[in-house]
């Protein structure tokens, strides 16, 4: 919620063909704030290269090392994966430095 508070929301989404985004309640909200949704051609993941690399990531860090034994436990672990990799993790596309390390810098840039 930060970052839309701060930025606002974005203009395109760009996702794949998942049913997790192509449902109707994705396309109304999409729709109701002005964000297109720009969906990938279908078996193409390269066109969406970022985030099949955060799935992953996401995958080999935390789905593949965790066992999850309620929905409780699953959010907590997922919640302490996602807090390392946002606050803690360098990352290479951000000149090897945390997400707020490189939004920090690019603050006093600016």
């Amino acid at each position: 919620m930060y970052v839309v508070l701060k930025q606002g929301l974005p203009r395109k989404i760009r996702v794949d063909n998942g049913p997790e985004f192509t449902s109707k309640i994705l396309d109304q909200w999409a729709y109701l704030n002005g964000v297109e949704l720009d969906f990938i051609r279908p078996g193409k993941p390269t066109d969406n290269a970022l985030i099949e690399s955060f799935n992953g990531h996401f995958r080999q860090e935390c789905l593949n090392e965790n066992w999850f034994l309620s929905p409780e436990d699953a959010r907590e672990k997922v919640e302490e994966w996602r807090h390392h990799y946002n606050q803690e993790r360098p990352h290479g596309s951000l000149d090897n430095l945390t997400p707020l390390e490189y939004l920090v810098a690019q603050e006093a840039i600016s």
